[in-house]
């Protein structure tokens, strides 16, 4: 029996509480998407048991209603009629989602949306910086050698210019020009100011300025001009290597400032007026007013730190906020504490090694507990390398990529470090050294029993309190935090003959419910197959109309013979590729046969861009045929039968 698709726009317009509990609507390849005033309003089970709706599910701020490829555009244009609403697009549907979430929600989500993209730089910069280290220390000679400055180079390339490289990816998020970003970034780590590492030490400033105070000279764009102590206009000539809060804050205004600036500029002088004063304005807040509110902190850190690390309940506290400290670029003031307690004449052992190691070793802890709890390949590709960066000790891969995005396995390694911490006070142990802490810290250990209690202390406390407390959540773009799907039972069709579909492309056939993601592997969709592809190319499964081209490129739907109404969607996620990557050849009405190219797609770009390739094809109504066979599995060339119905 034929849908009709009016009637289940307007129940489903009636159930969702009517234009009034309605912001924006918007639809993808299967799904209805809505952003209402208040969910609550919204009867989940009626709308679940209207016809013509296979599940339903709320995630991020988004209603969004299952309905099936080839439906779901008719559906929405009817709803579109009875709403009186206008088209949104997918995006504008999220904006409008991300805009109910709590602010603190919203800035971690910023962060993460910053972060995600750089991973793979900064990954492979901390694992390789933390095999050069750990080398270095156990054979001294091997520092003096040209592959160990080599290695070292190319290793703190990514760390060293880091503001440069978030600059551009926090522009891009803010939806700034990224090259003024980048701009931005390279003044806060400019050869002409002290490299912010060496903030702390006296030589290195003595050494750089050419003084004898030990103190760091300021630019004082306004003359003496002084409000209390604070002199106005007023520039410490110090960089921000290390900093990562304070490079997206001046970011955000830059684009804050550029966007304004394109609404009220004339656009015959657009084009050197609006960067000129972007740039200029962004960098006199940057160094004016962010520069000395994060100056101050560092000294309060320090001299907090300082005062804490002589006793166990204090060791505890900045094992628990170390993490914090790196977060907003603050920890690297830590070597002055180092190096003080090295150079001492009583003891001469580095005792804040073991907080900073027990801190770091925690962000191991619950960052593999992601990486091994996590059912997402994404997640766990993030995860695991971060994971095996943190345990060497460099924990920005996995603070910035991991824990401190999902927030509470950052929690947990708090608790974590602070016990870990809280254990090594207690021992008394220390390190010979500093800058090396992790695996790589048993190179300059005093005590090898107690560090290893002490790491498996740290570590194991955030794995096992991050494996109970976090869960994975879903994809907001394709999956739901909590789903009751339930399917639609539809009066079966009264089909004699059988229909077949052969494979779309060339590739290992795997069952429907192997297919990495959950709303495809229910079946709720339809009953099918999923194809691992060796090449990019999606070829028609038999002769049919194109019934439905996702706009992101990545999914197409289409009616075949005997009724069947089919979805192939290329790759797991992919839709947030926004349709870089592929190119269609076909649109919504035309008649294709089988084997006729639909869609290219770059397998490798999907594959770096850390989603799964695995491909959906999916019988929609299924459940309309009496009989539904998976012919082949395993390797398929294209062409071949794969299901028969």
């Amino acid at each position: 029996m034929a849908m009709d698709y009016a009637k289940c726009a307007k129940e489903v317009y009636e159930t969702v509480g009517g234009r009034d509990n309605l912001q924006s609507a918007a639809h993808c390849a299967t799904r209805l998407r809505l952003v209402t005033v208040n969910n609550d309003k919204v009867d989940m089970k009626k709308l679940e048991d209207i016809e013509g709706v296979k599940g339903v599910f709320s995630s991020n701020g988004q209603l969004q209603i299952i309905i099936g490829t080839g439906a779901v555009n008719k559906v929405y244009d009817e709803f579109l009629k009875i709403s009186g609403m206008s088209a949104a697009t997918k995006d504008d549907v999220k904006a409008a989602a991300a805009a109910k979430a709590p602010v603190w929600k919203r800035a971690l989500k910023s962060i993460g949306d910053v972060f995600v993209p750089i991973l793979p730089a900064i990954v492979a910069s901390g694992l390789l910086m933390g095999l050069v280290e750990a080398l270095g220390k156990a054979n001294p000679a091997f520092q003096g050698s040209d592959w160990y400055s080599f290695l070292d180079m190319m290793a703190n390339t990514a760390f060293a210019f880091l503001p440069v490289i978030v600059a551009i990816s926090a522009a891009r998020v803010f939806g700034g020009n990224i090259f003024l970003g980048a701009v931005i970034g390279l003044m806060m780590v400019h050869t002409g100011l002290l490299n912010g590492w060496n903030v702390g030490s006296e030589t290195a400033i003595n050494d750089f300025f050419g003084v004898t105070n030990g103190q760091i000279p300021t630019w004082n764009l306004f003359g003496n001009i002084q409000i209390g102590d604070y002199v106005l206009g007023s520039i410490s000539r110090h960089g921000y290597q290390g900093h990562v809060i304070p490079v997206i804050i001046a970011v955000w205004i830059m684009c804050k400032i550029e966007k304004w600036l394109h609404k009220h500029v004339a656009e015959m002088i657009d084009l050197f007026v609006v960067p000129l004063v972007t740039v200029f304005a962004t960098a006199l807040v940057t160094f004016i007013v962010i520069g000395p509110i994060f100056a101050q902190l560092e000294t309060w850190v320090l001299l907090g730190a300082k005062l804490l690390v002589g006793n166990a309940f204090g060791a505890m506290i900045m094992g628990a906020i170390y993490p914090l400290t790196v977060v907003m670029g603050l920890h690297h003031m830590y070597n002055v504490i180092e190096a003080g307690m090295l150079s001492d004449g009583g003891s001469g052992l580095n005792t804040w090694m073991p907080i900073a190691s027990a801190a770091n070793f925690a962000q191991f802890g619950a960052c593999i507990a992601v990486g091994l709890k996590a059912r997402r390949a994404k997640t766990k590709t993030i995860a695991i390398p971060s994971a095996m960066s943190a345990s060497l000790g460099i924990t920005e891969p996995a603070i910035f990529g991991v824990n401190f995005r999902y927030m509470k396995p950052f929690v947990c390694a708090m608790i974590g470090g602070a016990f870990g911490a809280g254990f090594g006070a207690i021992t008394g142990i220390g390190a010979e050294a500093y800058g090396v802490t992790g695996i790589p810290g048993y190179l300059t250990i005093n005590n090898y029993f107690f560090y290893t209690i002490l790491l498996a202390i740290s570590g194991g406390i955030a794995f096992a309190l991050t494996w109970f407390v976090w869960k994975e959540e879903a994809d907001p773009a394709e999956k739901a935090e909590t789903t009751t799907v339930e399917t639609t039972h539809v009066e079966k069709a009264e089909l004699t003959k059988t229909a077949s579909v052969y494979a779309p492309m060339s590739g290992n056939v795997i069952p429907v419910n192997e297919i990495p993601d959950d709303t495809f592997a229910s079946g709720v969709l339809g009953n099918g197959v999923g194809i691992e592809p060796k090449e990019g190319v999606l070829v028609a499964p038999c002769d049919g109309v194109i019934s439905t081209v996702a706009e992101t490129k990545h999914a197409i739907g289409m009616e075949g013979p005997k009724g069947t109404e089919l979805l192939m969607h290329i790759g797991i996620d992919t839709v947030r590729m926004n349709g870089d990557g592929f190119e269609v050849f076909v649109a919504e009405n035309d008649k294709v046969v089988k084997g006729q190219k639909l869609v290219a797609f770059d397998i490798e770009k999907i594959k770096k861009a850390g989603f799964s390739t695995t491909t959906a094809v999916l019988v929609n109504n299924s459940d309309d045929y009496e009989a539904f066979q998976v012919v082949k599995t395993g390797n398929v060339e294209a062409g071949q039968e794969i299901i028969r119905l």
